[in-house]
């Protein structure tokens, strides 16, 4: 592989960026479409096939020798979160476009077709669900489930899609045949701090972590703050407050599990530093890879709403806005995976993911691979998120060893893999 093209081609991408700082590349917004669009016309120009569903999604394609075998997929997102650094998503997207320029240049002919896949709406950032288009491919969202989602422009999801040429009333068509997929991988920065503290080069994935997300709504009594005694108040943010700081204890008993809670939102009203807040809406994610501690974190949450309004006299609300179930990985994929590395000689380690990924809805379809490298100092959904050029190369190296095994490989012009 060109691992100078490699690194231009992230360049490039991260080149679509709105104002503001970091990468600003929002689901179906102008700049995130003309990125995508700007890879599909790379792969068009080369000669490879390239296709929109209707969820969104790029799919490029390089035929195999036989073209009614199920496909060998990879590939990832380009769509940001606010102030995003320029790795996450992206790295796996630039990766599995230079796998599949390098094989169709040095015409590396393989059994199954190969197909890059860019996700659409991976991050939940603009309409508080994620990984839209990859739910959509393995047919796990409904049109009636998102139609209503806006950002907080107030833009529905609905009219963003006919922004973009797209039919929500079509969504179901993205939905792949059974039996479409050998094999998914997809190759993604870690997000967290683990390989750079184990100095260990490749990260597996053994399984994805599965988040529940709820919209709180408590409502109080807006008063003046210096007319209205303490014990008389009906403080809407304490409440709050408090709800935050017992999931966050429940969190915390559960912790050698790994189960975690985060209150990612909350917004005061009516916002005034001299009127007590009378109404907040918080936005709380739970996460992890085991189901059983994730509901106990999540009953501790309804046992503190319960505790809350009878204790500040306060009304709340909860809507469930999201519910995935933890994913377990293919163990046939993980020894794979394991045994590439082992023969390249590098460095691995065995890991769970905290952070969702598209690769968990694939996982519905056919056996999935997930593969991390190292986060400089765990940071990710950050302007200051890095990964070196010699960690993506590597990364990019056993994607393209452990997809050719898959996709098994007959004949190669330059006697070299």
């Amino acid at each position: 592989m060109d691992f100078q093209r490699l690194e231009q081609t992230l360049k490039k991408i991260n080149s679509y960026s709105d104002a503001g700082e970091g990468i600003n590349r929002l689901a179906y917004t102008a700049i995130e479409q003309q990125a995508v669009k700007d890879i599909a016309s790379l792969c068009e120009n080369e000669g490879l096939a390239a296709r929109f569903d209707s969820a969104g999604n790029l799919i490029v394609r390089k035929e195999g020798v036989n073209a009614s075998l199920p496909a060998v997929a990879f590939g990832s997102h380009i769509d940001s979160v606010y102030e995003a650094g320029g790795y996450d998503g992206t790295v796996g997207v630039a990766a599995g476009l230079e796998l599949i320029r390098s094989l169709h240049e040095e015409n590396i002919q393989t059994e199954h077709p190969l197909e890059l896949i860019v996700f659409a709406c991976e991050e939940s950032a603009r309409f508080g669900f994620s990984t839209l288009g990859s739910k959509a491919i393995a047919g796990l969202v409904k049109k009636e489930a998102i139609a209503e989602l806006q950002d907080k422009d107030g833009i529905l999801l609905q009219d963003a899609f006919k922004k973009c040429g797209l039919d929500l009333d079509k969504l179901g068509e993205a939905k792949q045949r059974e039996g479409a997929y050998k094999a998914f991988f997809e190759l993604h920065v870690e997000q967290g701090p683990i390989l750079e503290k184990e100095n260990k080069q490749i990260g597996i994935a053994t399984g994805i972590a599965g988040a529940t997300r709820f919209q709180l709504n408590i409502t109080g009594v807006a008063s003046h703050s210096g007319t209205t005694p303490m014990d008389y108040r009906k403080d809407a943010f304490l409440g709050a407050a408090e709800i935050a700081l017992a999931i966050e204890k429940a969190a915390q008993s559960e912790n050698s599990i790994g189960t975690v809670a985060t209150v990612g939102v909350c917004n005061v009203k009516p916002g005034a530093m001299n009127v007590i807040p009378g109404a907040v809406e918080m936005s709380v994610d739970i996460r992890g890879i085991s189901e059983k501690s994730k509901q106990i974190v999540i009953q501790e949450l309804f046992r503190s709403i319960k505790a809350i309004e009878e204790k500040r006299m306060l009304m709340v609300q909860h809507t469930k806005i999201g519910d995935q179930a933890p994913v377990l990985l293919n163990q046939d994929v993980i020894r794979e995976l394991s045994n590439t590395c082992e023969e390249s000689q590098y460095s691995y380690h065995m890991m769970s993911s905290g952070a969702g990924h598209d690769a968990m809805n694939m996982a519905k379809l056919c056996p999935v691979g997930l593969l991390f490298i190292p986060s400089k100092n765990g940071l990710s959904h950050n302007p200051e998120e890095y990964s070196s050029m010699e960690q993506i190369a590597l990364g990019a190296t056993v994607l393209k060893k452990e997809v050719l095994k898959w996709a098994k490989v007959t004949s190669s012009t330059t006697g070299q893999i």
